[in-house]
């Protein structure tokens, strides 16, 4: 069942909302002329009517039970934001030239993740599109954006979106992210939306006020629970189904990333998850080609990936933080928090074998046993990175690793991302090691509520900071401290950086061994005294070695290598990366192979 306002043409639209728990509905159409129209009440709950000389762009709300004014839950545009009225939109109205896209194979994604507001010093979707010409030259296959459902004024991360099917306004609005999606097509990108099915925004969401779309019976970090499995859950999967569909369908989007699949409780006989990936593999059926779906799982659990036949929910792929905790305490020596369950090479190594690293092992932070062996699925399931919003914005003052650590070790970061078998996201700006913080952002209406996100967050890293106050999420200045400098791209130690990352990808492209490939085909020498790691890969008859030196001092090891001669193709340490100088030799030959690493290095051979 299709909810919000379904515009048909010819002035025709049709509104159906869910509200089962209401004796009377209407829709009240404001502008461009007033009208009152009793909706007819359906099965399970749902509310509809026809209406004919509606044009789009007509505001509207609903009238429940001669009670109370409310827009629609399923809004498709809120001009007003979020308190305001509701618009009708015509997506039929749209010129799109991306007619021979066939969209692309996870095998073939370089994921960048951008945050549209700080992106850019406009921070709306038009603005991207000139820079899209950047990202192809990087390297970069797929975009994806943070959420963009309409949230409370101008500036937020988007995880506080109150109406799930509403493009944001102070972004652009629907018109302007189809031409964003257009324009990335016709330039070979991908797009991913990250969507968020775990919780509602708390500021203009008035959806409580419809149905029972929360539930008492579980909690998350933020408050009660999406009902997923008690009564009248029907319409609350399908409130979130076809929004699934209809980011795919009228707005061309080509994969979406759930946030927090954690946080979404359903106990029943078949889990949400499972049933929007049967939902989505139809879609993808009808379309004749592939749709992809993608979550953020704390769980470390394999059930959220597994095929449907194997009882999994058939997500297609996921996040795996493990990759990034074990690389980001190794390179910056932190032990705070979750952090404190990792700081070992080993697990790193175990990273690049199996993903995830705890596979039912005892997790110190989590005081429990935690995960399951990820071995048997494929390395294209797993979507690794250096940094992502989460992992810099979480932070008191927002720093990125180029904050942490030296350049030494963002090369070596660079090249443990890109020459790993896994498919490798960027955050924003991480290709040329960005100066800016990226830090927490709202901009609600509701002062009490930004006042309680102030001390929340003044509470949250008090353990860590004391008495120092975080920067205000609410100021405009933390907003604008937020966005990206693009000239540093162009400049010194910056420029450096991107030649590099731009380097790796094309490795990864052009050189088989480098691309996602089998377990099999890829062996892991951890050497945890001297803080090396050796990674051997292969594809038929694309050999490569790959030497990463965590130490703080050279080091010198003696591989096991299949004969041949392994030429050494690039080195961190060389002058062209501002290093040192490399001790790698240029050719390594015989039985008696001695490697000698730079510290804070990586070195890549190719077999010939």
């Amino acid at each position: 069942m299709r909810v919000g306002a379904n515009y048909q043409g010819n002035n025709h639209c049709q509104f159906v909302v869910w509200a089962p728990l209401r004796e009377q509905v209407a829709v009240e159409l404001i502008e461009p002329v007033h009208r009152m129209i009793p909706m007819q009440s359906q099965s399970r709950g749902y509310w509809q009517v026809q209406v004919e000389g509606i044009k789009p762009g007509t505001l509207y709300r609903y009238r429940l039970d001669d009670e109370v004014f409310r827009p629609d839950p399923a809004s498709h545009s809120q001009p007003q934001d979020v308190h305001g009225l509701s618009a009708v939109i015509d997506h039929a109205d749209f010129d799109w030239h991306d007619q021979s896209w066939q969209g692309l194979a996870l095998e073939e994604w370089v994921i960048y993740e951008l945050h549209v507001g700080t992106f850019t010093a406009m921070g709306t979707f038009a603005a991207i599109i000139p820079r899209l010409e950047d990202l192809v030259d990087l390297g970069i296959t797929a975009i994806e954006l943070m959420p963009v459902a309409q949230f409370p004024g101008d500036r937020n991360w988007g995880y506080d979106g109150a109406y799930p099917y509403a493009v944001q306004a102070s972004y652009g609005g629907p018109t302007e992210l189809k031409k964003l999606v257009d324009a990335c097509h016709q330039r070979g990108i991908a797009v991913i939306l990250d969507v968020v099915y775990n919780h509602f925004g708390p500021e203009g969401c008035y959806i409580e006020e419809f149905a029972p779309y929360w539930t008492d019976r579980y909690q998350t970090p933020w408050g009660r629970a999406v009902n997923f499995d008690g009564a009248h859950s029907d319409g609350v999967r399908n409130f979130f189904i076809e929004n699934a569909l209809y980011w795919l369908r009228d707005y061309h989007i080509d994969a979406l990333r759930l946030d927090a699949v954690h946080a979404i409780y359903d106990f029943g006989a078949k889990h949400f998850l499972a049933e929007l990936a049967t939902a989505i593999a139809s879609f993808s059926q009808e379309q004749g080609r592939r749709y992809y779906l993608i979550a953020e799982s704390d769980l470390n659990d394999v059930q959220v990936i597994q095929p449907l036949e194997k009882r999994g929910y058939g997500i297609d792929a996921q996040w795996s933080d493990d990759f990034h905790h074990a690389l980001h305490t190794i390179l910056t020596g932190e032990r705070t928090g979750y952090y404190e369950d990792f700081g070992h090479l080993q697990q790193l190594a175990k990273a690049y074998r199996s993903s995830f690293v705890y596979s039912w092992q005892y997790s110190v932070h989590r005081q429990r046993f935690h995960g399951s062996d990820a071995s048997s699925c494929p390395p294209v399931q797993f979507i690794v990175y250096t940094q992502n919003h989460d992992q810099i914005g979480n932070r008191m003052w927002g720093e990125r690793l180029s904050h942490l650590v030296s350049f030494e070790k963002l090369k070596l970061a660079a090249g443990a991302l890109l020459l790993s078998p896994y498919i490798p996201l960027l955050f924003m700006g991480e290709e040329y090691g960005e100066d800016a913080p990226f830090l927490y952002l709202i901009s609600h209406t509701d002062s009490d509520l930004v006042q309680a996100v102030r001390e929340g967050r003044q509470r949250e890293f008090a353990p860590f900071h004391g008495k120092d106050e975080p920067p205000d999420a609410f100021s405009l200045e933390t907003f604008q401290k937020s966005k990206l400098n693009w000239e540093q791209r162009q400049q010194g130690k910056h420029q450096v950086l991107l030649v590099l990352y731009r380097e790796l990808i094309r490795l990864r492209r052009d050189i088989p061994a480098l691309g996602i490939g089998d377990r099999a085909q890829l062996k892991v020498n951890c050497l945890e005294e001297q803080k090396i790691l050796l990674i051997q890969r292969w594809h038929e008859a694309s050999q490569v070695l790959i030497g990463l030196n965590f130490g703080d001092r050279a080091a010198s090891i003696r591989p096991q290598l299949p004969p041949g001669l392994w030429h050494r193709h690039l080195d961190s340490s060389d002058s062209q990366w501002l290093g040192m100088g490399p001790l790698a030799p240029p050719v390594l030959e015989g039985s008696e192979l001695n490697l000698s690493l730079v510290a804070s290095s990586f070195v890549l051979y190719v077999l010939h």
